[in-house]
């Protein structure tokens, strides 16, 4: 297993830009897929973003493709969700999560139930 913790949200203005971070500690952080999700107020969980192990594939969901990029630094334990053009809409908690993988570094999963280990969620508010 893997611990996870997400860090750089806050209350931005319409237009401006956060990134989050996502620490992973306690097993080599190679060889785990990663996404970012998150849960708006009276919204269900809903993908944002995912990443290979390797870190050559990434995945975005429609509403954020073009304004958001996932990147991660093994060497650093950490994984990044830079977030740019932010909307109100935007509006949520974001939770990053991790599973194990074994394939060959092209594999990302897009669904919640995909994912066994999850952070804590940090907060990301934009105003209008």
């Amino acid at each position: 297993q893997v611990q996870l913790v997400e860090s750089g949200g806050g209350l931005v203005q319409a237009g401006g830009s956060l990134r989050l971070s996502c620490a992973a500690s306690g097993r080599t952080f190679s060889m785990y897929a990663m996404g970012w999700f998150r849960q708006a107020p009276g919204k269900e969980r809903e993908f944002v973003a995912a990443i290979s192990w390797s870190g050559t594939i990434t995945s975005y969901a429609d509403s954020v493709k073009g304004r958001f990029t996932f990147s991660r630094d093994n060497a650093k334990n950490l994984v990044y969700l830079q977030m740019n053009s932010l909307k109100p809409e935007d509006t949520a908690v974001y939770y990053c999560a991790a599973v194990r993988t074994f394939d060959s570094g092209r594999t990302y999963y897009t669904t919640a139930d995909a994912y066994n280990n999850w952070g804590q969620g940090t907060q990301v508010t934009v105003s209008s």
